[in-house]
């Protein structure tokens, strides 16, 4: 067991009777001041203060809905409220409530041709789903599940009432090219979570009460998963989900075992069919309420005050392991989080000083990011301002340590999504970094055939999956990534400074520019 390390700071700053990191832009009068003032109040000594109070043992590791997340949250409102920054009027305070379901691993059961099998070893549920009981039900197999303008298997394929037996991937013709994209790389078909949400919205679109699938390169990952999911529902925790998002519809991720004895031809069927037999299924959820909280501020545009540009992070981290140690997340996210704070005190210097935004800026703190992108999501569903007025999101997530594969070249940071839905937006960017901070902007993650699917896996996604411009910035993964070894000693501040920075000059032109950027892309 790691020796818990407790960094003190008396009252952890969750008082607003406890006095803010104070500073002042230059000692350059008011009028004169400019974008590269407020930029130097964003220091790598004032980040590794709130940082070191942020990712303490006192916060243990701000696992969603646990008291440490509650602490998490009072500290960065103690903070927009000594800035004086406001929260949203539509807000009784800077907190939007995040309605939450604790869910512990549902007991299900598949029953075929008088052999059962139980969840967890021979299948694994996912998502939230309602409590499902189907017996002697018609099994069709519908190939990869697709329905696009491309290509469809439900093309003659009745599964109305049905239960859908499918494997992941995607066709492809007989010179290799995929049939969807035409050429030698897959479509969004191979990715795992746009697969798995357009796979469900197919079947569900067709009449089907569920599906079955076949996914050997996930399995493993989904599998241990659950099992992790059922070692904390032991200690009394368990897996979380937003409240009201749970299906009427089953989404099970079956062992290569049990998809065989369904329909032995699986992997080289090349003619969806009705399989003339049926299987019995159920499943029981076991799941509390909880809530959590979004922390929301915001400044006020003074020429276009109804367009909103985002900064955000997320506020929470894993918490503490089964073995009692604190994961603190000095990394994920804590380094995100205090940029925020950071950007968002100079922006408030810049505006008492006569320098205000022209359009609002939004500073979006989420909860529940390690749970599922909860946060955002719940966010992107009940947005405090019009997703449609929202010019671009900049999210960061991870942006105080180095990849290992980048030894001895640490003057970088990774930059995702820029161009996906704005030409703008991305050549905005590097000009603003080459005339300002001059990093080494490093695309190698903005691959959309990327095996680690960033784009996919934090809050900018849900943005994104509106339509709305975004830039997430990165540093990596590294030895402490999800460990308990992610602790403030390791953050390279001078990174994180130099990082936040970039974010602020990208933010402050985004709002001071006299149109808003054009979304060319839009999906």
């Amino acid at each position: 067991m790691r020796k818990l390390i407790t960094y003190s700071f008396i009252g952890l700053l969750l008082s607003s009777s406890t006095p803010p990191i104070s500073k002042t832009a230059s000692q350059t009068p008011p009028d004169k001041k400019t974008v590269v003032d407020y930029a130097g109040t964003i220091t790598a000594e004032d980040l590794k203060k709130h940082l070191y109070i942020y990712a303490s043992d006192e916060f243990e590791g701000r696992e969603t809905g646990t008291r440490g997340q509650k602490k998490a949250v009072e500290y960065l409102r103690s903070n927009y409220k000594d800035f004086g920054i406001a929260h949203p009027a539509t807000l009784e305070d800077y907190f939007q409530p995040v309605p939450l379901v604790m869910n512990k691993p549902p007991k299900a059961t598949l029953t075929f041709e008088n052999e059962t099998w139980s969840a967890g070893e021979d299948f694994i549920p996912v998502g939230s789903t309602s409590d499902v009981i189907l017996e002697n039900t018609p099994v069709v197999f519908a190939g990869y599940g697709i329905e696009s303008l491309q290509y469809s298997d439900y093309k003659g394929l009745d599964v109305r009432g049905k239960i859908v037996l499918i494997r992941a991937g995607e066709p492809k013709n007989h010179d290799g090219t995929y049939i969807i994209t035409g050429t030698k790389e897959p479509s969004e078909w191979s990715n795992f979570r746009p697969a798995n949400n357009a796979r469900i919205g197919a079947a569900q679109k067709n009449g089907a009460l569920g599906i079955l699938v076949l996914d050997m390169k996930n399995y493993g990952r989904l599998s241990s998963r659950y099992a992790y999911s059922a070692k904390l529902a032991e200690s009394g925790r368990g897996s979380i989900s937003l409240k009201g998002n749970v299906l009427n519809f089953f989404n099970w991720y079956l062992s290569e075992t049990v998809a065989k004895k369904l329909y032995t031809e699986i992997l080289t069927a090349r003619e969806n069919t009705d399989l003339n037999r049926a299987i019995s299924l159920s499943l029981k959820n076991d799941s509390g309420e909880l809530i959590s909280e979004n922390v929301v501020a915001y400044i006020k545009g003074s020429e276009f005050p109804d367009e909103y540009v985002v900064v955000s992070s997320h506020l929470d981290h894993i918490g503490i392991s089964p073995d009692g140690q604190i994961n603190n997340g000095a990394d994920d996210d804590g380094s995100g989080t205090v940029s925020v704070l950071e950007i968002a005190q100079a922006f408030a210097l810049a505006k008492k000083d006569g320098h205000g935004p022209r359009r609002s800026i939004v500073f979006l703190n989420v909860t529940g990011e390690e749970k599922g992108l909860l946060g955002s999501e719940y966010y992107s569903e009940h947005p405090i301002f019009p997703l449609k007025n929202t010019v671009a999101d900049l999210n960061i997530d991870m942006i105080g340590r180095t990849d290992p594969k980048r030894a001895g070249k640490d003057n970088y940071v990774y930059l995702i999504g820029a161009d996906k839905l704005s030409t703008e937006l991305h050549n905005l960017s590097e000009e603003v970094n080459k005339k300002y901070v001059n990093l080494d902007l490093d695309y190698t993650y903005n691959d959309e055939h990327d095996p680690n699917q960033f784009y996919y896996r934090s809050d900018h996604y849900n943005f994104a999956k509106h339509n709305v411009p975004i830039i997430f910035y990165f540093n990596g993964t590294h030895e402490d990534y999800h460990r308990p070894g992610d602790t403030p000693d390791k953050i390279r501040y001078d990174l994180l400074e130099k990082r936040a920075r970039l974010v602020f000059y990208t933010a402050w032109e985004l709002v001071n520019r006299d149109k808003r950027i054009v979304v060319d892309k839009a999906n």
